[in-house]
């Protein structure tokens, strides 16, 4: 009798969990394991695969060549100032719709994830039209008189992190809010009480107990925003080359298939480094607390 419940409680588990990996197996797994595959192979030379296949390790030797290896790096350091500016300024947005009545509480949530609804491609041309030179920002500065010509606010660095910071800025409010959101405001009046000033007390209370919700956010900014190549080659007009659009022209134009899989399985494996390595000092940090 006891066999036959726990046969049937197996059972049950595989037709829950069932679909699911079959999902990620199929449409996941078995996609890396060919980009993979494809990241070890001679490039043919008309572009894609030589076959037969010929193994090598070059086309990883090829990424830390510098001129590689330094768009990675300005990749990341695109990466972190938009992570930064994205933190700086959703976290009190997080806070002031935590603090507000639960019925404005739902409408400004409403407000901030709006922009999913819309095609993320839609939305950069978007913005790419009020950047531009008869845009709505340089039409304004213009009829104010605060300008004699219209900014040069397109295919530029400046361009490509406004045009990210406006894409991935939800993805940081929303886990920050959920983080403050669950936040007791009474230990804010309790380190009040003991002699703390307001900022001390968000620095020393607030902040740690939040701190897994800002956390959250630089992870779900920092990995899509260091690979993205729509934004920086809408924005950037071409003239800001990141991993992503270094990625797309592999795979697009050079058709080199090979360097362009060793430099999406290399690129991911740095970030997956570096998110484990922020998690493990986080956990440390909040283990020394």
């Amino acid at each position: 009798m006891l066999n036959q419940i726990r046969r049937s409680r197996r059972l049950q588990l595989v037709g829950l969990l069932g679909p699911g990996v079959f999902w990620l197996i199929l449409f996941f797994n078995l996609p890396l394991l060919i980009v993979l595959f494809i990241s070890f192979v001679e490039r043919g030379r008309a572009g894609g695969i030589r076959l037969p296949p010929v193994f090598t390790l070059g086309n990883y030797v090829d990424f830390f060549d510098p001129l590689y290896l330094g768009i990675f790096l300005h990749s990341l350091q695109i990466g972190v100032t938009v992570t930064a500016i994205c933190v700086l300024v959703g976290y009190p947005l997080a806070y002031f719709i935590a603090a507000r009545p639960p019925r404005w509480r739902d409408a400004l949530l409403l407000l901030v994830m709006i922009p999913f609804w819309t095609n993320f491609l839609v939305r950069t041309y978007a913005l790419k039209q009020v950047l531009g030179a008869d845009g709505l920002v340089n039409s304004a500065l213009l009829g104010v008189g605060l300008i004699g010509q219209p900014l040069d606010l397109l295919y530029n660095e400046t361009a490509v992190i406004i045009g990210l910071v406006y894409g991935y800025l939800p993805f940081a409010i929303l886990p920050m809010y959920a983080s403050v959101e669950k936040f007791n405001y009474s230990l804010l009046e309790a380190a009040a009480d003991l002699g703390a000033n307001p900022a001390r007390a968000f620095w020393r209370v607030m902040m740690p107990l939040t701190l897994p919700g800002v956390v959250a956010a630089i992870v779900l900014t920092l990995v899509p925003v260091v690979g993205a190549f729509i934004t920086p080659d809408i924005m950037g007009g071409g003239k800001v080359e990141m991993i992503g659009t270094l990625i797309n022209r592999q795979f697009g134009v050079a058709r080199d298939w090979p360097f362009g899989s060793a430099i999406s399985l290399v690129l991911m494996a740095l970030v997956l480094a570096g998110v484990i390595l922020y998690f493990q000092s986080g956990g440390e940090e909040r283990r020394a607390l």
